[in-house]
């Protein structure tokens, strides 16, 4: 089974130390046994979803997660996540990054992939935080 990313990028394709719903857009990559490839770039529509009701919106948190899952996404790559990761994790695989560039983070995901495919492969739900700077830490999301 091929694990799908989406990683929460600004316009410039560059990660920004923003929530993963306020992302510009996700790149889409695929895993394969030549690498990790990008699939599509895909607008986030839902970034101003019901912001002026409440910042990190369940509404909006939802519409984000049915689209990513539509797209057969099974791991989120953000520089930060909200409130909302509560959620998010009950379908995919949050990992928290330091870096600024796609290139460099599929460097470091492909090196590290065998902890995020035991994690899709052992659990159905409830997945782990993994924080990846120099190495990996994985860790439970409380649920308040």
């Amino acid at each position: 089974m091929n694990l799908r990313f989406a990683f929460a990028v600004n316009n410039a394709n560059e990660f920004e130390k923003k929530h993963f719903g306020d992302a510009d857009k996700y790149m889409i990559y695929e895993q394969h046994s030549d690498g990790i490839v990008l699939l599509s770039e895909e607008s986030n529509i839902f970034k101003m979803l019901d912001e002026e009701v409440e910042h990190g919106s369940k509404k909006k948190g939802s519409a984000i997660i049915e689209f990513l899952k539509g797209k057969g996404v099974n791991v989120l790559v953000s520089k930060q996540f909200g409130r909302n990761i509560r959620m998010i994790n009950k379908h995919f695989i949050p990992v928290k990054i330091s870096l600024e560039q796609p290139g460099e983070a599929i460097s470091v995901l492909d090196k590290h992939l065998h902890w995020i495919k035991s994690e899709w492969e052992k659990t159905s739900s409830d997945y782990k935080l993994f924080t990846i700077n120099s190495g990996v830490l994985k860790t439970f999301i409380k649920n308040k």
